[in-house]
Order: C-alpha cells, then sequence, then structure tokens
C-alpha cells in the first residue's frame, strides 16, 4: 500500500474547545471538512539559541514548499500527544530531543485547495544541537534561524511560509519572553 495513502486514513482525534476528545475521523476528511481536531507543534532551538526550521517537501497534499517550525502533525487515535511528537520528530526530521510541554491555542487556516485545518493545537520546545536526517517525503530542506531572521523573513515574505507557523510564532515568542522573564524574578 502507498505510505501516503495509508497516512490519509490515519484516525485523527476529534476534540472540543476544551481538548475533550469526542470521535475520531480519518486525515483527510478532517481538513475537508475543518472539523476541529488534536494537533502539535514542535519548535527545536540550537545552543544558539536558534530554531530549526523545516521546508516542507514538494508533493505534501498542502502547503507543498513552503518554509515551518521544525515538525508539527497529529496524534492518532489511541496515541499520546508526546508520543506522537517524538515519533513525528523522528519520522520527519530524524532525530531525537527531550521536548518540554509550553502551551496550547486554537486555529483555523484554510487553504487554496479547499482544505482546512482547523486545529487544538499542543506547542512543544526541545533544545538540540543534533543535525536533523529528514525523510526526503516530508522534507525537501532545513536550516537553523535566528528568532529575528525569521520575523523578518515572515515579515518580507509571508507567502514563503505555513499559515500555522505565521499564526503560532508570534505565541512562541511571547511564551519564551515570558519564561525568561519569570526567570529573571526567581
Amino acid at each position: 500500500m502507498d505510505s501516503k495513502v495509508g497516512a490519509m486514513d490515519e484516525l485523527l482525534i476529534l476534540v472540543d474547545k476544551q481538548d475533550k476528545e469526542i470521535g475520531a475521523l480519518d486525515k483527510l476528511s478532517v481538513h475537508q471538512t475543518g472539523v476541529l481536531h488534536r494537533a502539535f507543534s514542535i519548535f527545536i532551538f540550537n545552543s544558539n539559541g536558534e530554531l530549526l526550521l523545516q521546508q516542507r517537501a514538494s508533493d505534501k497534499y498542502h502547503s507543498p514548499g513552503l518554509w515551518s517550525n521544525t515538525c508539527c502533525s497529529h496524534p492518532r487515535k489511541g496515541e499520546t500527544t508526546d508520543k506522537a511528537c517524538h515519533r513525528r520528530l523522528m519520522e520527519e526530521m530524524g532525530m531525537i530531543s527531550s521536548l518540554d510541554f509550553a502551551f496550547s491555542f486554537v486555529y483555523k487556516a484554510e487553504f487554496e485547495n479547499g482544505l482546512t485545518e482547523h486545529e487544538f493545537d499542543h506547542v512543544y520546545f526541545g533544545w538540540s544541537d543534533e543535525l536533523p536526517d529528514p525523510h526526503p517525503g516530508e522534507v525537501m530542506n532545513w536550516t537553523y534561524m535566528s528568532t529575528d531572521g525569521l520575523i523578518d523573513k515572515i515579515s518580507n515574505t509571508p507567502e514563503n511560509y505555513t499559515e500555522w507557523l505565521k499564526i503560532c510564532f508570534p505565541k512562541v515568542l511571547e511564551h519564551r519572553i515570558n519564561q525568561q522573564n519569570n526567570n529573571v524574578q526567581l
């Protein structure tokens, strides 16, 4: 069986606005109907404070060739979000990293091909100086970039970045600033 077809048949976890599981549906139907579902986004930083970005493979079913955060996906029916994060980080980027839950938020983005992401997104941070070994079916390129550099790039060429990165990245920056401020006050 074609792995892409199998991946589209995966059952994703449908949730309400409090992230309570209310059902399951195959991945393609979830994105065709725009129903709220559980997802995660991983942001890996190196010891220089740079963010590991990936450029999505050119044959992805939506947002192909666009730059995005280190890894993002969905837990499968019956899988914890923590376990799914580690699974997909290895499947997409070929790397292992400790991951810490940072925050959650809900967003909705519609794409030109008629698909919709409506996600209860769990955001995780990781720290690693390991170089990725990405799967070519998932990722066509990668780079480490400073947060200031990414702010400039998204501002000047927003069409090169995924919708969810543009929505989530300001929240990531705010969370990191709050963490730094709380650490200073301790």
